[in-house]
């Protein structure tokens, strides 16, 4: 078991190469659990294509079996999948110069760079046509859907702040535009290509980073426009990330670090695996 961020964004990582370890909704939540387990915003397993059964872990070595804080399901975790990497480097099970690696939103490419940072490619995001809605407090403002692929509403704000404590999930809607949730992005502009951003996590809350919601901001003002440069930076509450499009590709760029290595007690594992 291994403890890793990027920007912020933690992770518990489960190796689990050959697919022995069966996670429970239950199990994730306990992992994640800041005060009875290890902690986190997510549970990331590490686990091999051939040894796993999801339909989506084809096409790549390895799979990315990532979970929210709640125990669900995501399609892709644009930081999670930095650390993921960075331990694949670590343990000499990926060449750092590049390598595949299966989600459920898609094979991502990654490859660390001279920095010591990540690079993973994100693929196109998609926008929905629908402008939504998005409640905080007594305050309504619209947001853009977009899907990278996790779905998010990106909403513009004069200061991050305008969002309050964020201790709860924002009221999105029309509901029907999201029916498996939606990660809801607040953004000021600090200068052009210079934004600041605040994310509210589907099955988590408040994080202090989200790189798909970082790409899907990053997506949403180039379609507003402007003389832009060709990286945009993304200041989060842990850090800064980095998002570049070229043919409308994206590319997220940012910090992969491990904190940590250690075991689970058996009688904790024994409670909850």
């Amino acid at each position: 078991m291994l403890k890793g961020h990027g920007t912020g964004n933690d992770f518990v990582l489960l190796p689990d190469l050959d697919g022995e370890i069966e996670l429970t909704d239950e199990t994730v939540a306990s992992l994640c659990d800041r005060r009875f387990g290890v902690g986190g915003d997510g549970v990331l397993r590490v686990v091999r294509s051939a040894a796993c059964d999801d339909p989506a872990s084809t096409g790549a070595e390895f799979f990315m079996d990532y979970r929210n804080a709640d125990g669900s399901s995501a399609q892709m975790c644009g930081n999670g999948i930095r650390v993921y990497a960075r331990f694949l480097v670590e343990e000499g099970l990926a060449d750092p110069a590049g390598m595949d690696i299966a989600t459920r939103g898609g094979v991502r490419h990654v490859r660390r760079l001279d920095s010591g940072e990540y690079a993973v490619g994100m693929g196109r995001a998609e926008g929905m046509d629908v402008i939504a809605s998005v409640m905080v407090g007594n305050r309504s403002y619209p947001a853009t859907g977009v899907h990278v692929p996790n779905p998010h509403a990106v909403v513009f704000v004069t200061a991050v702040s305008a969002a309050g404590p964020l201790d709860r999930a924002p009221e999105v809607s029309p509901e029907h535009l999201f029916p498996e949730g939606v990660n809801v992005e607040f953004v000021e502009q600090v200068a052009p290509g210079h934004l600041r951003m605040r994310v509210h996590e589907r099955g988590v809350g408040e994080t202090l980073s989200c790189g798909t919601g970082a790409c899907a901001v990053a997506w949403v003002v180039r379609q507003r426009g402007g003389d832009l440069p060709g990286s945009i930076r993304i200041d989060v509450p842990g850090g800064t990330l980095h998002v570049e499009e070229r043919d409308g590709e994206l590319e997220l760029i940012g910090p992969a670090t491990i904190v940590a290595d250690g075991f689970l007690e058996a009688d904790w594992v024994a409670a909850w695996i």
